[in-house]
């Protein structure tokens, strides 16, 4: 089945939005937002195998996200942590590859080591791959590939006449990784806030009002079916 032709998308990204005003609405700490938000992953991670996508890429924690306070920085590292620790069982049991996107060797050090064991006691697995993306910005990895590409053309072990979109492609954080077919956004905002600026470019948007706390199996089924009427043309007519 060609992909313009598959009527479930292969890769679906999603911005996990409404966290804390999930958390204000209910008189909570932000960090019970988070919290909240951690444990649907858990959820989305059965969706996304029940209806057959096979890559899911999770914007967690952008570039810009340090400008947060300090307070709840920290508690999204010790939550990354901990989610790492009661998760990474079941990620092997159901046979889940986890990668991660972004600038990562800049978190925090114990968050670094967590996160390299997941992948590496996942690496086997190629039917299912959750990635999630930290310390991403999409304007911060067209950048380093540009610098990767740079320094060979200095080294002279690339004729820059030969760049071209495959070859930049190529030095992206996970050239192996399918672009996305569908970005769902929820909590209604309609922004793509630096997320997958390459690799987007030719995706189906979904938006939902929901707050990512409360996003659904039905939710996502709805976000599954827009995508199934869409008529994907890449630019092309048809």
């Amino acid at each position: 089945m060609g992909e313009s032709e598959r009527s479930v998308p292969r890769h679906v990204a999603i911005i996990m939005d409404g966290n804390g005003r999930w958390a204000a609405r209910r008189g909570l700490p932000r960090v019970e937002g988070h919290i909240a938000g951690a444990e649907k992953v858990k959820d989305l991670l059965r969706y996304a195998k029940e209806f057959g996508v096979e890559y899911l890429t999770l914007y967690a924690f952008s570039t810009e996200n340090w400008k947060r306070p300090k307070e709840e920085v920290d508690a999204l590292m010790e939550l990354l942590s901990r989610f790492i620790g009661e998760y990474l069982e079941e990620m092997k049991k159901e046979e889940v590859r986890f990668l991660v996107t972004g600038r990562m060797d800049a978190l925090p050090e114990r968050a670094v080591q967590d996160l390299k064991r997941a992948i590496a006691e996942t690496a086997e697995f190629r039917g299912h791959t959750l990635i999630v993306a930290l310390n991403y910005g999409g304007r911060a990895e067209i950048v380093d590939a540009a610098r990767k590409i740079a320094e060979e053309a200095r080294a002279g072990t690339l004729d820059p006449a030969r760049i071209d979109e495959p070859l930049f492609a190529r030095h992206l954080y996970l050239p192996e990784i399918p672009d996305p077919d569908l970005m769902i956004r929820t909590s209604g905002e309609l922004r793509l806030s630096n997320f997958l600026l390459w690799e987007l470019s030719y995706a189906e948007f979904y938006v939902t009002e929901t707050f990512w706390p409360d996003f659904s199996r039905e939710e996502f089924q709805k976000a599954i079916e827009a995508y199934t009427k869409r008529n994907r043309r890449f630019g092309g007519r048809k």
